[in-house]
């Protein structure tokens, strides 16, 4: 290793130590990076922090996440939830299946992991609790569901993906369907059986047919909008880009006039904080590509590419050591950085092994969702774990059985394209 990568490794890990924010870590590093061992000036490093933020892809985001914070704000969750209580909520462990189901809905519709879990773990931890379940079974189960948030579509990290590898993102997300529900299943089956062996909680009796047709129409409108959002995008009715601003509407009419679970001066908060939390996302795409660009003009992903080539010869070794790295990289390094600064690195080595880069979207978005409630810096144990007044070795521990089952889904697919590409084949999206 050349001196000068490990001086700009040191000042990026000493950064991190020093807890500076992510995106100031990446920005300083690329800049002493660029005076330390480039002749450039750092006008090219300005011009790529403001060309980064001026991204059409990046709309998307940006109203997926005022979608989401519309949903928080008003009463579309409630009745995701009543819903989704009235289909599982009468089994064994059906108000755990019931909050693993809300999560997959909500993840439907504003494409992140934290808007999922305050939304919905909010609701449902404290729910958990009065039906006496058992706290770390409760903590456990609605730390590790929301990151159905990030893999079903839309997905923010997708998104970003989908920017910097130029590969299709409607094909990308009908990819995150199938481990979607294979997460929710096995997470579901997981609840049953752990209900079966350990009676004690308050089991709600079936709904009768009135009841379901009941909680069906009052969830009506909130379960029309990821109808409206994915069928819009795959009829061809409207882009991804398109389907945000539609959503955002459709949202905003729901909750105002149908619903009426938002007042009109709550519009102008809802606004702000999406302003702000689009903000914090957009500091961190521009401090990840000044650092992504300094690579670039040092040649760094290529002289990677070719270490690990020349190392590993085959294919499946190739993708369980990325897996490995990236299931431990998101154990430091939030989704959207690690997407963005990983994603130019990985993928020039994709052609060398064979490996699509659409399924390679997936097992990314996948692994570094896991991170999310992964110690130490997994943002859903501190926000599950304020919930309820508990420490990150609680949290981490009640996680285990249920990060288990996602990194059993995660190998699955890993080695199973096929059933990763069938969707986006089936319906027509070019993804070879």
């Amino acid at each position: 290793m050349e001196i000068s990568y490990a001086i700009v490794i040191l000042v990026l890990l000493g950064a991190m130590a020093a807890t500076v924010p992510v995106f100031l870590c990446l920005f300083f590093t690329a800049v002493a990076g660029f005076l330390l061992f480039t002749d450039l000036p750092l006008l090219v490093l300005a011009q790529s922090l403001f060309r980064s933020m001026d991204n059409f892809a990046l709309v998307v985001v940006l109203f997926f996440i005022l979608c989401g914070n519309i949903m928080t704000s008003g009463s579309i969750v409630t009745k995701l939830i009543r819903f989704a209580n009235v289909v599982v909520g009468w089994l064994p462990g059906g108000l755990a299946m019931a909050g693993i189901l809300a999560c997959g809905l909500f993840g439907a519709i504003s494409g992140s992991t934290v808007a999922t879990v305050v939304a919905i773990g909010g609701f449902m931890i404290p729910a958990l609790i009065t039906n006496k379940y058992d706290l770390r079974f409760s903590v456990g189960v609605m730390t590790t569901a929301p990151n159905l948030g990030v893999i079903i579509p839309p997905s923010i990290s997708m998104i970003l993906y989908s920017m910097i590898s130029a590969v299709s993102l409607e094909g990308l997300f009908l990819t995150g369907f199938l481990p979607g529900i294979l997460i929710m299943a096995g997470m579901c089956a997981y609840s049953y059986i752990w209900a079966v062996r350990h009676p004690g909680f308050i089991q709600a009796p079936k709904p009768t047919w009135n009841e379901a047709w009941a909680a069906f129409k009052d969830g009506f409108w909130a379960l029309m909008l990821p109808v409206i959002i994915f069928g819009g995008i795959f009829s061809g009715a409207f882009t991804a880009n398109e389907a945000a601003v539609v959503a955002c509407v459709y949202a905003f009419a729901v909750e105002l006039f149908i619903h009426k679970g938002m007042k009109y001066a709550t519009v102008k908060k809802v606004m702000i904080n999406s302003a702000v939390t689009s903000a914090t996302l957009l500091i961190i795409v521009a401090g990840a590509t000044c650092f992504g660009r300094y690579l670039t003009f040092e040649a760094i992903p290529a002289k990677i590419s070719e270490a690990v080539v020349a190392s590993i010869k085959e294919p499946w070794m190739f993708l369980m050591v990325i897996n490995v790295l990236l299931l431990i990289i998101g154990m430091f390094m939030d989704i959207i950085s690690a997407t963005l600064i990983l994603g130019p690195i990985f993928l020039p080595m994709l052609s060398y092994y064979g490996v699509n880069p659409v399924h390679f979207g997936l097992l990314m978005t996948v692994n570094l969702a896991i991170g999310y409630c992964t110690p130490p810096l997994g943002v859903s144990l501190y926000i599950t774990g304020a919930m309820v007044n508990k420490d990150l070795v609680y949290v981490s521990r009640a996680v285990l059985p249920w990060v288990t089952i996602q990194i059993a889904v995660l190998m699955l697919l890993t080695y199973w394209p096929d059933a990763v590409l069938w969707l986006p084949r089936l319906v027509g999206w070019n993804v070879d």
